[in-house]
C-alpha cells in the first residue's frame, strides 16, 4: 500500500510516473495531473536536438536491430503470464519429464487466453470512452504460487493483477456509470468463455492438439469463472454491481461447466 505523491490518498496498485518514478493513484497518473517536475525537462531536452539528431533517432527507431522497449503495462502483463502458467503447470512439478510440455502448452493457452481478455477489455471501454490498463497485484500474484503449490495445481488463484478503467474525460462520478463499469468488466469472462469454446473441438483430434485443445479450455473457463467471483478487484464485483440478473445468468452456467465434468467424469 503506497500514498499518492500528489493527494496522498493510500493506493493498492499505484501508478508509477515515467519521468518522476514516483506512485500515483488514477486521478493523478499523468505528468500534467500531477505537475510532474520531469515534463518540463523533457520537452526542453527534445526542443534542444537539432534537426539531424532527430532524423536519426526516428531512423535508428525503424531499424530492425533497434530494441523493443516494454511498457509497464506489458511488463506486468508478461510477468503475470509467465507465473500463472508455472502455477497451471505445477501438477506436472515433480515429473521432469512432462513438467516442461505442460509450461509449454499453458504458456500457449494461458496466452491466448490473457491476450483476448486484456484486448477485449480494452476495445470496450474504448467504445465507451474510456482508458483501462492492466496492474499487477503482487500479494494476488504471491498467492497464485502458494495455492497453486499447495493444491499441487487443483485451486489456482487466477488474480494476479487487476484492470483499471478510468473514463477519458473525467467529470462527476468518474464519469462513467454502473451499466457502462459492468458491460466493460464482463467482456473480459465472456471474451475468455468464447476462447474455452474455440479450444473445445481440438480435443478429440489426439496427441498434442488435443493436449492443448484440454489445456486451452479448462485454463479459459477457469479464468472466467474466477474473474466472475463477486469479491475484490474481480470484474464479477463490478458486474454483481450493475446486474444481480446478468451476474447470474452468466456466473452460475460457467462455474457449473467448469465443475460438473470433474465431479462425473
Amino acid at each position: 500500500m503506497k500514498k499518492c505523491e500528489a493527494c496522498g490518498v493510500s493506493v493498492t496498485l499505484p501508478f508509477i510516473c515515467n519521468y518522476c518514478g514516483k506512485p500515483y493513484c488514477m486521478l493523478h497518473r499523468l505528468p500534467e495531473a500531477h505537475s510532474c517536475p520531469g515534463l518540463s525537462s523533457a520537452k526542453a531536452s527534445i526542443k534542444n536536438i537539432p534537426e539531424v539528431l532527430t532524423q536519426q533517432v526516428k531512423a535508428k527507431r525503424l531499424s530492425l536491430k533497434s530494441p523493443i522497449k516494454l511498457t509497464s503495462e506489458l511488463k506486468q502483463l508478461l510477468i503475470a503470464w509467465l507465473v500463472l502458467a508455472f502455477c497451471f503447470s505445477t501438477s506436472a512439478l515433480f515429473t521432469p519429464t512432462y513438467f516442461p510440455i505442460k509450461f509449454f502448452i499453458s504458456l500457449i493457452t494461458l496466452g491466448f487466453g490473457f491476450i483476448i481478455h486484456e484486448l477485449t477489455h480494452r476495445y470496450v471501454a474504448r467504445a465507451y470512452g474510456c482508458w483501462a490498463e492492466f496492474r499487477l497485484w503482487p500479494l494476488g500474484l504471491f498467492m497464485a504460487l502458494i495455492f497453486a503449490l499447495i493444491s499441487g495445481g487443483r485451486v489456482i488463484f487466477a488474480a494476479p493483477g487487476a484492470v483499471y478503467i478510468i473514463p477519458r474525460y473525467l467529470g462527476f462520478g468518474y464519469g462513467v456509470t454502473k451499466r457502462e463499469n459492468g458491460i466493460i468488466s464482463l467482456s473480459g469472462p465472456l471474451a475468455n468463455i468464447l476462447a474455452a469454446l474455440i479450444f473445445l473441438p481440438l480435443t478429440k483430434l489426439g496427441g498434442i492438439v488435443e493436449a492443448i485443445g484440454l489445456s486451452g479450455f479448462e485454463i479459459n473457463l477457469w479464468l472466467a469463472a474466477f474473474n466472475l467471483l463477486p469479491f475484490g478487484m474481480m470484474d464479477g464485483r463490478k458486474v454483481f454491481s450493475w446486474s444481480p440478473a446478468v451476474w447470474v445468468l452468466i456466473t452460475i452456467p460457467t462455474w457449473l461447466l467448469l465443475v460438473l465434468p470433474q465431479l462425473f467424469f
